[in-house]
C-alpha cells in the first residue's frame, strides 16, 4: 500500500510539472512579429487572441510618467482612437511617434498639454502608479468613462535585443517605441491581467522610450504592461525611485544621454536610424 501512495504521489507531481511548464511555454507563445507596423495598418486589430491568464506573472509595469490626468469626453475608445491626441494637445510639437523617442521625451520638460476644459484642460507631465491588479486603475481620480490615458517608460537595454511584450487593456491599446508603432487593438482583453498577443520587439543598445496608450469608453478601465523574463533580467526600466518630473528626468539622465533641452543636436531621424 505505501508503494501505491509513493506512486500515486509521483504521478501527482508528475502532472504538476507538466502543467506547469505547459502554462509557460503556453505564456511564452509569440503571436505577432513583423514588426513595427506599417501606416497602413496602424489601426488595424490583430487576430488569433491566446486568452492567457498573466495574473501570476511578477514583471508588470507599475511606475509610468505621463500626463497627470487623461483626456477626457473622448466620444468614445472608437472615435478618440484614431485621433493623435498628443499632436493636438501640443499642437503639433509632440506627435504620439515622435514622443516615443528621446528627443520628444525631452521635449516633454518643456511642452505641456494644452487640451481645452471639455476634454480635462491642460495637464503637466509627472510620474504615477498604476495597480496592475485594478481593473480600473485608469480613472485617476477624474471622470469613469470616456476617456484615454497616455503612459510612458524608459528601458534601457545593456545591447540590441529582440524583446516579448504582453499587454492586457480595456479598452483599445496603441503602443510605440523609438518612433514606431508596434501594437494596436480595439478589443478588450478579458481582464486586467489576461493577456492576447505577446508580440515580438526590437530593443536598441541604451535608452528604449515605450508610448503606450489606451482609450476607453465604460466599465473596467486598464493598461498593463509586462515584457519577457529575460528582458527583465537584462534592462533597467524607468521610473523607478523617482516619484515627479525632476526626478524622473534625473533618474534617466544618464540613460538618455542626449544634449541638454535647447541644444538638441540629435534629429528625430537620427535617433531612428540608431
Amino acid at each position: 500500500m505505501r508503494k501505491f501512495y509513493q506512486l500515486m504521489l509521483a504521478i501527482a507531481i508528475m502532472f504538476a510539472l507538466v502543467v506547469s511548464l505547459s502554462h509557460l511555454a503556453l505564456a511564452q507563445k509569440v503571436n505577432i512579429k513583423d514588426g513595427p507596423l506599417k501606416e497602413k495598418d496602424w489601426l488595424t486589430d490583430p487576430a488569433g487572441e491566446l486568452n492567457e491568464d498573466h495574473s501570476d506573472n511578477k514583471n508588470w509595469i507599475t511606475k509610468w510618467y505621463g500626463p497627470d490626468g487623461n483626456y477626457e469626453n473622448n466620444g468614445s475608445f472608437q472615435v478618440s482612437g484614431k485621433r493623435d491626441l498628443i499632436d493636438e494637445g501640443t499642437k503639433g510639437k509632440l506627435t504620439e511617434p515622435k514622443l516615443s523617442t528621446v528627443e520628444g521625451l525631452e521635449l516633454t520638460q518643456t511642452v505641456k498639454m494644452a487640451w481645452d476644459k471639455k476634454h480635462g484642460g491642460p495637464r503637466g507631465w509627472t510620474v504615477f502608479e498604476l495597480d496592475p491588479a485594478d481593473a480600473h486603475h485608469m480613472n485617476r481620480d477624474g471622470p469613469i468613462d470616456n476617456i484615454d490615458t497616455y503612459t510612458i517608460c524608459v528601458i534601457d537595454a545593456p545591447k540590441d535585443m529582440t524583446s516579448v511584450m504582453s499587454p492586457a487593456h480595456d479598452d483599445h491599446a496603441q503602443i510605440w517605441i523609438n518612433g514606431e508603432k508596434w501594437y494596436n487593438n480595439s478589443r478588450w482583453t478579458g481582464a486586467a491581467q489576461q493577456v492576447d498577443f505577446n508580440i515580438e520587439v526590437q530593443l536598441v543598445k541604451g535608452a528604449n522610450i515605450v508610448v503606450y496608450r489606451c482609450g476607453e469608453s465604460g466599465g473596467h478601465a486598464y493598461m498593463n504592461l509586462h515584457f519577457d523574463n529575460k528582458t527583465h533580467a537584462a534592462v533597467d526600466i524607468y521610473p523607478d525611485k523617482s516619484k515627479d518630473q525632476k526626478s524622473f528626468f534625473s533618474e534617466v539622465a544618464g540613460v538618455l544621454a542626449v544634449d541638454p533641452v535647447g541644444k538638441l543636436a540629435t534629429t528625430w531621424a537620427d535617433i531612428k536610424r540608431k
